[in-house]
């Protein structure tokens, strides 16, 4: 995937690193799968189904972020499932209505 993004002049970063804080010290690392751009979030799984614990995985990586949306792309048994998140609800009629 990151090799056909950047065929495609995309900035991509792999396994990029997000800082876990609590009470404004460091407690642990998340590792985000690709962010693409500075703007979108893309986490990949490979499973039988997508559960509600990866959609809130992504919809957190979009909060310590700031960044308004993600894809969650499972490679399952079945073939190839997208789900477009977004961090805040309401910012999504505006992003659609920009074309989305």
């Amino acid at each position: 995937m990151i090799i056909e993004l950047a065929k495609n002049n995309l900035k991509v970063e792999a396994e990029k690193p997000l800082k876990v804080y609590y009470d404004n010290q460091v407690v642990g690392d998340f590792y985000i799968d690709l962010f693409v751009e500075d703007l979108l979030v893309v986490e990949l799984k490979s499973v039988q189904n997508l559960a509600k614990e990866h959609e809130v995985q992504l919809v957190n990586y979009l909060n310590a972020l700031k960044k308004d949306i993600g894809l969650l792309i499972n490679f399952g048994l079945t073939g190839v499932d997208v789900k477009r998140k977004y961090r805040n609800v309401k910012d999504t009629s505006q992003i659609n209505a920009a074309g989305d």
